[in-house]
């Protein structure tokens, strides 16, 4: 990995969708950075980020210039620009515009999913019972992985070649659609099973296991099951 230069500050990682990207950003593609971990809903977590003005949200990140910029797409296309042999992007150019594509809508869209099932990587339900609005965004995900595969002709794991920022963007996604027990094709759940299974996912959501007690705007009154295995 590269020498640390970068200061970045994340929240609870059992539950910060945001900061999971952060995460992936760095360490799926070696790149160092010392992390900071805010506890979200706490007096301590105003008081940390106002370190890392002018961001308002997490993650935020500190360049080696002394500069913060917050925003997980800003972060990717910095450290894209910083770093370009990590390949945060495809090299090759279509599959680096269906890339773009595939993280814009993610950064912007999905909202009942996100509403309805947020991050919770230390439970799993059996059943949430989504709603149309869900399903909906679901056959939209799946309509748009499909779509990835069929423009770049990626057969492996990941939508556009090798891993790239759109899969880095989507990875709290699949830990919904894991969490919540949600109902996507068989094509989505194997996508799903290759971030579980994403080493530098896997490291996250141990930490998170352990990051402190359950916050409790996460609670569900769903039946519970085990944490799927992969």
């Amino acid at each position: 990995m590269t020498e640390a230069a970068y200061d970045l500050c994340l929240a609870d990682r059992a539950y910060s969708s945001w900061s999971l990207r952060g995460w992936l950003l760095f360490r799926a593609f070696e790149i160092d950075a010392d992390v900071t971990i805010a506890r979200l809903y706490e007096p301590g977590f105003a008081q940390t980020l106002a370190r890392y003005a002018p961001a308002r949200t997490v993650p935020a990140l500190r360049l080696p210039e002394g500069v913060v910029i917050a925003e997980s797409l800003a972060i990717a296309e910095e450290l894209a620009s910083r770093h370009p042999e990590a390949g945060h992007w495809p090299r090759d150019p279509k599959a680096r515009a269906v890339a773009r594509h595939l993280t814009a809508e993610m950064h912007a869209g999905f909202t009942a999913l996100r509403s309805h099932c947020p991050m919770n990587l230390r439970v799993s339900y059996q059943d949430c019972t989504p709603p149309p609005e869900v399903l909906a965004d679901l056959a939209r995900l799946e309509t748009l992985w499909a779509w990835a595969r069929a423009e770049t002709g990626a057969t492996g794991p990941w939508l556009c070649g090798a891993y790239s920022v759109a899969d880095v963007f989507f990875a709290p996604v699949a830990a919904r659609i894991a969490g919540y027990n949600l109902p996507v094709g068989p094509a989505a759940q194997a996508y799903v099973a290759a971030h579980l299974a994403h080493p530098a996912f896997v490291e996250w959501r141990k930490a998170g296991l352990s990051d402190g007690p359950d916050q409790p705007f996460y609670d569900r009154p769903w039946p519970q099951r085990p944490w799927p295995r992969v």
